[in-house]
């Protein structure tokens, strides 16, 4: 390998580098908002709720920032077969972070909602912990990443079944509720729609485990991934609230 083509290899790299410092920091926003935006349902806490709609503009521009670096990344430096995978794998992860974010964002604005309607009942607890079960796969996804950590990945996309089991126990839960009591139903669907969003997150942070399987291995999940949720019927409802 002569000089030229040392350089060109230590600035792909340096650039590159410096692409996923932007990732580590955009997923620590997005963990963040996971966790604010469960805290604010938790607590009927409108101020955090606001905050958490805010800081998605961060979220989204830190996206357009990381594919504006990796498009130059591409057209500057022509990255070889693995490398390529690197920079493509960087984008897809933005994506997904992004994505996340705009649920967490939707969850702040349903919870500002439900704290207009009268407290039929506490479901809180629940679903803090659905979403604290996502935020702690979408560390556990981000360092498999960072290590190029097959094994961690692969246990973060098994544990999505578990996410899964969980939103289909609170459909259940909201069903119930309803069918008792028409009253319920508006802050059910609401409470309903919160649920998805965070078990679409976990659906998001697997798509970001499976990237750390084809940096690594080059290969591409080539079967649907088994889905514990059996409520798919809502497929077809909007969960973004305008």
């Amino acid at each position: 390998m002569n000089e030229q083509q040392q350089h060109i290899l230590s600035a792909f790299d340096r650039d590159l580098e410096a692409i996923q410092a932007h990732i580590m920091k955009m997923g620590g926003m997005v963990e963040a908002s996971i966790l604010d935006a469960a805290k604010s349902f938790d607590t009927r806490d409108v101020e955090l709720a606001a905050d958490v709609r805010s800081r998605d503009k961060a979220i989204d521009q830190l996206e357009i920032l990381i594919n504006d670096e990796a498009a130059k990344l591409l057209a500057l430096r022509s990255p070889t077969a693995i490398d390529l995978r690197l920079v493509l794998s960087v984008i897809k992860v933005a994506s997904n972070l992004e994505r996340i974010g705009d649920y967490s964002k939707n969850m702040a604005k349903r919870t500002t909602v439900l704290m207009e309607m009268p407290h039929v009942f506490d479901k809180g607890q629940g679903l803090r912990r659905l979403a604290r079960e996502v935020e702690l796969m979408l560390k556990d996804a981000l360092d498999a990443y960072v290590q190029r950590d097959v094994n961690l990945a692969e246990e973060v996309i098994q544990r999505d079944r578990d996410v899964d089991q969980m939103y289909s126990g609170q459909f259940r839960e909201f069903l119930t509720y309803m069918m008792e009591d028409p009253r319920n139903i508006t802050p059910c669907m609401h409470l309903h729609f919160i649920a998805k969003n965070i078990e679409r997150m976990g659906d998001h942070v697997t798509s970001i485990a499976e990237q750390v399987i084809y940096i690594v291995t080059g290969d591409r999940p080539t079967e649907e991934r088994e889905k514990k949720d059996k409520t798919s019927a809502d497929a077809n409802i909007s969960l973004d609230l305008d």
